[in-house]
């Protein structure tokens, strides 16, 4: 929920593109959310996917989140942003509110925004019952914020882990750069049409509400990466958690496509957009039965590596990481 998505403004530095740096989001942002109230259960913090209200006998799950690079599916991917949040908090994703904001008044193109809108709602199940559209001096692409609204039987934050967890990862890394990379910067690859056509499809296969509903009532933690990918995901985890997560990469499922484009633009599938995967921290003892469970579902899962006691940060490749990365896509951008 907060953790700075796509901001680019002045006065913000050295980052040209990306989250907020820690230290910024904790003294400008975090510290600046207005009066107390009771009814809130988990507001918010860094690396928390989504706020929890209590609304009479409910626990109702709230995020948002704006989508404003990508911009060939940047509908669709809204969708897909905002009801991840939710889900990875045990939320059952339900409502929508849409603001769409266009750098000019051009009608082609707001059909094609509300018409991904639309249809990826419709596709997840999701009902979208207001919002706010306009055309904004400044803006050189479409951007799209969503709030995403759900009841939750059972909260999961972000920061839950404790050491001896197992941490699972469903589907792969890099899922969403796959499918942002093959249609925003398709002219710089030289890849068999078969090929992106494959990468493309991965904006089919974004949503985790199905693996979410299965590890809800088990896992310890959920997180959703989504900047930064799979890498920034755990890193998140681990400082919320205040624990070590020791990852092993060969662990870690790459799709062909995924491999095949990372390795045409020079990116990591770790560090890149990783909308698609879902990461959760389970009990040990919960392990084994939580990835059969998964299968059964036809959901692709492993097991990536472990919660142990240490100072917070992730372990990988020999190196430690202890603070937040930048995305590997966004200097595809910034060229």
């Amino acid at each position: 929920m907060w953790t700075g998505r796509h901001i680019n403004g002045a006065g913000v530095a050295p980052r040209m593109t990306g989250k907020l740096d820690r230290a910024t989001l904790t003294d400008l942002v975090l510290s600046r959310t207005g009066a107390t109230n009771p009814d809130l259960l988990a507001g918010p913090a860094f690396g928390e996917d989504a706020a929890a209200i209590r609304v009479g006998g409910e626990t109702l799950v709230v995020s948002t989140d704006p989508i404003s690079l990508a911009a060939e599916r940047i509908g669709q991917l809204a969708v897909t942003v905002a009801s991840n949040d939710v889900a990875a908090c045990g939320g059952r994703p339900a409502f929508l509110l849409c603001t769409v904001l266009l750098p000019g008044a051009d009608t082609d193109l707001l059909e094609t925004v509300t018409g991904q809108l639309d249809a990826e709602s419709r596709r997840l199940g999701l009902t979208i019952v207001g919002g706010h559209t306009e055309v904004v001096a400044g803006l050189d692409r479409p951007l799209c914020s969503l709030t995403c609204l759900g009841v939750a039987d059972r909260y999961v934050p972000t920061g839950g882990a404790t050491p001896g967890d197992r941490i699972l990862l469903t589907k792969g890394a890099g899922i969403e750069a796959t499918g942002v990379v093959a249609t925003d910067f398709r002219d710089r690859l030289d890849l068999p049409a078969s090929t992106l056509d494959r990468a493309t499809a991965a904006f089919d296969d974004l949503s985790v509400m199905p693996e979410a509903a299965v590890l809800a009532p088990v896992a310890t933690a959920m997180h959703d990466p989504t900047e930064g990918g799979v890498l920034e995901g755990l890193i998140e985890m681990a400082l919320t958690a205040g624990a070590t997560l020791e990852i092993d990469r060969d662990a870690v499922r790459v799709r062909d496509e995924t491999r095949v484009v990372c390795d045409a633009v020079g990116i990591d599938p770790l560090r890149v957009l990783g909308s698609g995967a879902l990461l959760a921290a389970v009990d040990a003892a919960d392990g084994d039965e939580a990835l059969a469970a998964l299968s059964a579902e036809g959901i692709d899962a492993v097991d990536i590596g472990r919660v142990v006691e240490g100072e917070a940060g992730v372990e990988l490749d020999g190196q430690r990481y202890t603070e937040p990365i930048r995305d590997d896509v966004y200097a595809l951008w910034d060229e």
